[in-house]
């Protein structure tokens, strides 16, 4: 049978749009596959189930991720009003350094965030109920506060009592060290449960006394639990590893309401929060197989608001004033004193946080004096700047100072106007 010209033709062109069909998708399968081998060589696989860290594959993570930071995004307006409806605002004073009423309570949204998306991602594994345990009783503290201006004796309680239901009951503890030279170091409840609760209570202040500018703990936060999620990748292990990257989530979303100039404050409720779950991932049975690189990451990650949290309790003692008194004396302000601006001091803190993270990402695969060296040598240099700004010094007087300074004028008033007491007169 002998085609016609025209038939040809047509059969011709179909033939071209097929051959141009398969070279296409050639050309996206080979970048795929570029892409795969990548993604491969990253992982520490040489074979193509590149997709998977920690044992779970990377949509996993991705999944955890965007549930926390759908949910936190959307919730947020919706805490923004309710905070102003019932009054939980944060109102201008001498101390703080934004103008007008701006909203608290954010904390809720983030707290939501990361709830939902641990518990449709992880469930509701024995350790997990523990820490969420924990950490809801730590919100209705955190509102309370927001909301009333709990004194510092009550909050402490509460942080203290927030600590012991995962430590107490749930067996969340530091109850084995890893000691050089020494070996395994294995802890009595009467020093494991006390240390788990002080370290906790230690982290819950930290990111607290940091939170003083728009976006400031927030990002702090965020930066330091991605290098614990790191961590958390090496080790293999899937829970903490997600715990942190729904943190990560939950926190991101947050600042899109939260970076200067803010709409709305995470306010006690998020800042005691995202301490509480970074102390509390970081010590989880899962994490414990490697106690010692588990304790110095989040340490030395945090090191900036732990730092300045430590000399801003030597530089009130040493000045006679109350430990839990607020100043405008923290590194942040120092740096605002300078002449930089919120944005400018925020990316400053930022850029430190995600230093001294890499920092600790890094010693804990040295010898241990190498490590040492590192880090003594980076918080060294970070003391010297600090104090170099003032931040040891009161130089600011704080709301405690002036109060007692007032009152004492005030007692100076009476006396004078009171005038010389007469002596009697001699017989």
């Amino acid at each position: 049978m002998i085609l016609s010209g025209k038939r040809y033709s047509w059969i011709g062109e179909k033939a071209n749009e097929i051959r141009c069909f398969l070279s296409f998708w050639k050309k996206k399968f080979k970048k795929r596959m570029f892409f795969s081998f990548l993604l491969t060589a990253l992982c520490g696989r040489m074979d193509l189930k590149c997709l998977f860290l920690g044992g779970v594959t990377l949509f996993a993570y991705a999944f955890t991720f965007l549930v926390a930071l759908a949910v936190t995004f959307v919730l947020t307006p919706v805490v923004k009003n309710f905070a102003i409806r019932i009054g939980a605002v944060d109102k201008p004073d001498a101390r703080k350094v934004h103008h007008g009423l701006v909203p608290r309570l954010g904390g809720l949204a983030i707290y939501a965030g990361f709830m939902v998306s641990a518990i449709t991602t992880i469930g509701f594994t024995y350790e997990m109920v523990g820490i969420m345990a924990g950490a809801t009783f730590l919100i209705i503290v955190g509102v309370a506060d927001d909301v009333v201006s709990l004194r510092p004796k009550v909050k402490l309680l509460g942080q203290i009592i927030a600590a012991a239901i995962p430590v107490v009951i749930f067996n969340i503890n530091i109850d084995w060290i890893n000691v050089p030279w020494h070996g395994i170091v294995y802890l009595p409840a009467v020093i494991s449960i006390p240390l788990t609760i002080f370290w906790i209570i230690g982290f819950i202040n930290t990111v607290n006394l940091i939170d003083g500018l728009d976006g400031l703990a927030a990002g702090i936060a965020t930066i330091a639990s991605i290098a614990i999620a790191l961590l958390a990748f090496q080790m293999g292990q899937w829970t903490a590893a997600a715990a942190m990257v729904a943190m990560t989530g939950a926190c991101l979303a947050f600042l899109q309401y939260n970076f200067n100039p803010a709409k709305i404050f995470m306010g006690d409720t998020g800042s005691m929060f995202l301490g509480y779950i970074i102390a509390a991932v970081s010590v989880m049975g899962s994490m414990k197989t490697a106690a010692a690189a588990v304790l110095i990451v989040p340490l030395v990650a945090l090191a900036v608001p732990i730092t300045d949290t430590l000399l801003a309790i030597v530089r009130r003692k040493s000045s006679g004033v109350p430990i839990f008194s607020p100043d405008k004396n923290h590194l942040h302000h120092r740096l605002l004193a300078k002449g930089l601006n919120q944005k400018q001091v925020v990316l400053i803190m930022y850029a430190l946080t995600a230093f001294f993270s890499c920092i600790a990402l890094v010693v804990i695969h040295l010898s241990l004096w190498a490590g040492i060296a590192i880090v003594a040598a980076a918080l060294i240099l970070f003391i010297l700047w600090a104090r170099k700004l003032g931040v040891m010094k009161e130089i600011v007087p704080s709301p405690y100072q002036m109060k007692m300074k007032k009152e004492k004028e005030e007692k100076g008033k009476e006396s004078k106007s009171k005038g010389p007491e007469e002596k009697p007169a001699l017989k």
